[in-house]
């Protein structure tokens, strides 16, 4: 497998902060990567120095074989960018910003082909201020595509948007990369990483703390699954305390929470509800998230 991103021992400092402290990475051609981090973690400053819109202090870049600081035209010809917050003027209408980001480039797609990919077509002529979030996203995916670019960097892409326009955006991204071109996307959404990604990198306080797939990422925390269910009135949990896997049972109210692992532990909780005769209801199981891996790597405490 070619490599589309290369990094070796980045380090970016704003005095007295050093953002990026010392990280390398690979991206291979063809595969959505994902960098997730708490706020403030050096995410953007790192992207920011592979798209060559920073200067690193320290270390080597190459992007798509090219040097970002000595090769930007290029790397601009190759590349599409949708940057973590950005803005058009509110009456330019789409199919304007379509051709006006295509004048750029030697190079670009028709711009109904976009439209028509990206479910714009019915809202060429609407002014940039009359689409909504998920309308706006999708616009702006379209002009970091319009060059036909080999990578495409997604910033923080579904920020503020709503569920149902989150999950039309991550087709989008599965879209991009069947059509042969490689994503780095940075995100704070857990959920969308873990779904999206084939390999992720945690980074905390300017270094990588971990890197692999979300799968065994997952695995390596070794994190307990839970059965979670409700049954009424006073009953004794000694047998499911003494079930192999199970680590511990938590009372909260009408509920129950069960901790433990190995594939039987489902099913040996409800034979072992059945037979004590406890009525239970409304049962369910939560599986080890991604969401687990970053918070066990960096902490629960709220970051500005």
């Amino acid at each position: 497998m070619s490599i589309a991103i290369e990094v070796n021992d980045l380090h970016k400092s704003y005095r007295p902060v050093r953002a990026v402290d010392g990280i390398s990475f690979t991206v291979e051609e063809g595969e959505i990567f994902g960098m997730v981090g708490p706020n403030g973690a050096g995410k953007t400053t790192t992207i920011e120095c592979i798209e060559g819109l920073r200067r690193p202090d320290q270390g080597t870049i190459r992007v798509v074989g090219l040097n970002p600081q000595q090769d930007g035209y290029e790397l601009r010809r190759r590349t599409g960018v949708q940057l973590q917050q950005a803005a058009l003027p509110p009456r330019l209408k789409v199919w304007e910003g379509l051709d006006l980001f295509s004048s750029f480039y030697p190079c670009h797609v028709d711009r109904k082909i976009l439209l028509e990919q990206l479910g714009l077509a019915d809202k060429q002529n609407t002014a940039f201020e009359k689409l909504s979030g998920g309308q706006k996203q999708r616009l702006f995916i379209a002009l970091a595509l319009v060059n036909d670019p080999e990578l495409v960097f997604l910033d923080e892409l579904t920020t503020g948007l709503d569920p149902h326009a989150r999950r039309a955006t991550w087709d989008l991204v599965r879209g991009i990369r069947e059509r042969g071109k490689t994503v780095f996307l940075t995100t704070h959404f857990m959920e969308e990483a873990e779904r999206l990604c084939d390999r992720v990198a945690i980074i905390d306080h300017g270094k990588i703390v971990a890197l692999d797939t979300p799968q065994d990422l997952i695995r390596s925390l070794g994190a307990e699954q839970r059965v979670i269910f409700a049954a009424d009135g006073q009953w004794d949990d000694t047998p499911l305390r003494g079930m192999p896997g199970v680590t511990r049972v938590e009372h909260i109210g009408e509920r129950t929470i069960i901790y433990g692992q190995g594939e039987g532990l489902v099913g040996g909780v409800v034979s072992t509800l059945e037979r004590m005769g406890v009525h239970f209801r409304d049962l369910r199981t939560e599986q080890p998230t991604l969401e687990d891996v970053f918070l066990a790597l960096t902490g629960k405490e709220m970051r500005e």
